[in-house]
């Protein structure tokens, strides 16, 4: 029986083109787009079965606590590589290619982006029974999907001469997103959008880098040669991954080796690109519309309109996006989705900190939501979940009062513990030792008045801290 195929999901992007939902602070993956999980744990779920062996996933600094949080709600043990920055999908990959040799020096690699929704799981682990056998033959097999109409913000490829094996191809031409004609007839000579997830050997990635882009190569063995266990994650050595070239594994690999093969799959499949893409993935209510939250319509038609939470209405509207959040709102022609990303950095260039930044803000404790500021104060709801800390901290600039209203807390100030319990207080005067924490067994909710002359999140200095954020 061959040994399982090893998944490696990239959960590092920043999915700007699906702000304010999401955003630098919180991507896309890790948010339930469509249905009551994230895109990332559908992913994993999607790699829940014999044929795969246990996942790994690689993700940024700021989001590692998420990625196994969201895992392990799901009852998954994954292992989570930490990379220190971004540098596209190629180094990314090679990391935890290389992670998974170490696991198996014959490993077969399925590399997936978290961020894709693909509606057919039978047919998809069906696609990949079918390309592993041209992927143990040495291959880097790369999934095409069918195309179902002409879409100008995939890339195509071109599948050429069968290589032997039941539905693959070699591939003849990988083309970058065409115009619309273009696109139209790259439909119809029988191309197949490139859907970015890849089947293949470890060993022949590993060596194809080598060849093709050495530094990269080089880099990503010091880094993971000189990899730290930091909390049960695997964190890359970040001076080793700083030299690595930032691209793509489509520039880096894909469009230069003779090895790439490609596999047709029939299953619905989205990588959530902009909004408009929702229409692929979810179908239409009697009115038309694709709508998510608290909405209701009247005389609406062809609109995606997704509310987190607020009640918002449209009427008398055609083939508009409407996004709310609690703290901005976007609307926006369906037909410019894609000008999102161009948006974003227009509010990141007037340093709107709504371009990056969620009013909730997690931490490896728990959350933090901020309700109300104003000049000199700032009202925050504080969850921390079982056995979550805080860090031993203090603030030059402002002082605290906390109302528990659910749970028990454990707070330090200086070398007093108390124990508060709901509906009762304690105020924390500017610059005194604190720590907050949660022995209990449900989760501990607070409301925080901060008040002071600045209010800012850069106010902490860390004491200790066993998140080792010190």
């Amino acid at each position: 029986m061959p040994s399982p195929i090893i998944p490696i999901l990239l959960a590092g992007g920043a999915g700007t083109r699906l702000w304010p939902v999401s955003r630098d602070a919180l991507p896309k993956q890790f948010l339930p787009l469509v249905g009551d999980r994230s895109t990332y744990q559908e992913t994993l779920l999607r790699v829940q079965d014999p044929m795969f062996g246990a996942p790994i996933v690689i993700t940024g600094p700021n989001f590692h606590f998420f990625a196994r949080r969201q895992a392990e709600d799901i009852g998954i043990d994954a292992t989570v590589v930490i990379e220190p920055l971004r540098r596209d999908s190629g180094p990314a990959i090679a990391a935890a290619t290389a992670i998974a040799r170490q696991r198996d020096p014959e490993a077969v690699v399925l590399a997936l982006a978290a961020d894709h929704i693909i509606l057919d799981v039978p047919q998809f682990r069906a696609t990949c029974l079918a390309g592993r056998a041209a992927a143990e033959a040495g291959r880097i097999v790369t999934f095409g999907i069918k195309p179902t109409e002409p879409k100008t913000s995939y890339g195509y490829i071109l599948p050429g001469e069968a290589i032997g094996t039941d539905g693959v191809n070699a591939v003849a031409r990988f083309v970058e997103k065409p115009d619309a004609a273009t696109a139209a007839r790259y439909v119809h000579d029988g191309y197949l959008w490139n859907s970015g997830n890849f089947l293949f050997r470890a060993d022949v990635m590993l060596a194809e880098l080598a060849r093709l882009e050495p530094d990269m190569a080089k880099a990503i063995e010091a880094a993971v040669k000189s990899a730290s266990t930091d909390l049960g994650f695997l964190r890359l050595d970040p001076d080793a991954f700083a030299k690595s070239p930032a691209k793509s594994i489509d520039y880096a690999v894909m469009e230069k080796t003779d090895r790439a093969a490609v596999v047709a799959g029939d299953f619905r499949w989205s990588d959530i690109g902009s909004w408009d893409a929702l229409f692929d993935i979810t179908p239409p209510n009697a009115d038309g519309n694709v709508v998510h939250g608290p909405v209701v319509t009247m005389d609406a038609h062809g609109c995606v309109v997704h509310s987190d939470g607020r009640l918002t209405t449209v009427v008398g509207v055609n083939d508009l996006v409407v996004v709310s959040t609690s703290d901005a709102v976007m609307v926006i022609p369906r037909a410019r989705s894609q000008d999102v990303r161009e948006l974003v950095a227009k509010l990141k260039a007037a340093k709107r900190n709504e371009a990056t930044d969620h009013k909730r803000g997690h931490r490896p404790w728990g959350y933090y939501e901020s309700l109300d500021i104003g000049e000199r104060y700032q009202v925050k709801r504080i969850v921390v979940t079982p056995g979550g800390k805080l860090s031993l901290q203090k603030h030059r600039h402002r002082a605290e009062h906390w109302v528990v209203v659910k749970g028990t807390a454990e707070v330090t100030i200086g070398t007093e513990m108390r124990t508060v319990h709901e509906n009762e207080s304690i105020y924390l005067p500017i610059g005194s030792i604190h720590r907050l924490a949660n022995e209990g067994k449900i989760p501990l909710e607070l409301i925080e008045v901060q008040t002071g002359s600045y209010l800012g999140e850069d106010d902490i200095e860390r004491i200790e801290d066993v998140y080792q954020r010190t």
